[in-house]
């Protein structure tokens, strides 16, 4: 019996590390963030900054379920990960599905429920995450939520 065991143990092992990670990424998987910037790649828009961070929050779920604070609104959808190395890789959101009160102006909430569905990649760069669009469409720059905000 004794043989067989050690015959299995490592198989296991093997087996458990060969599987890879499941939908999301370790490195985003259970953080929350909040939006402090949207750089545009057109000059003449430049880079919004928020006044309150803490009103646009993202929070990727474990279970591969996005929630987000849009301003006055709430939405959430799906996340996936896919060719993700420690602080960077290849991000979708599916569908997202979103209150629709009517926000004080700026309408920023609409802006970033239609951007998300074009987010294509990541990144973690000095304690922030940059969220790419296709096509140059900008980046969503977010920084940790802290506990209790």
């Amino acid at each position: 019996m004794k043989p067989r065991l050690t015959l299995v143990l490592p198989v296991l092992l093997l087996t458990a590390c060969a599987t890879g990670p499941r939908q999301g990424s370790p490195s985003l998987a259970g953080t929350s963030w909040q939006l402090v910037a949207i750089q545009s790649m057109d000059d003449a828009q430049g880079t919004t900054k928020l006044a309150d961070p803490t009103r646009f929050t993202l929070t990727f779920g474990t279970d591969g379920r996005a929630s987000l604070r849009l301003d006055c609104n709430r939405g959430s959808g799906t996340w996936e990960v896919k060719g993700a190395g420690a602080e960077s890789g290849q991000l979708t959101f599916g569908p997202l599905a979103a209150t629709r009160a009517m926000c004080p102006p700026p309408h920023l909430d609409e802006r970033i429920a239609r951007d998300l569905p074009y987010v294509r990649s990541y990144l973690l760069k000095n304690g922030h995450l940059f969220l790419s669009l296709m096509a140059d469409g900008g980046i969503y720059e977010w920084a940790p939520l802290k506990a209790g905000e």
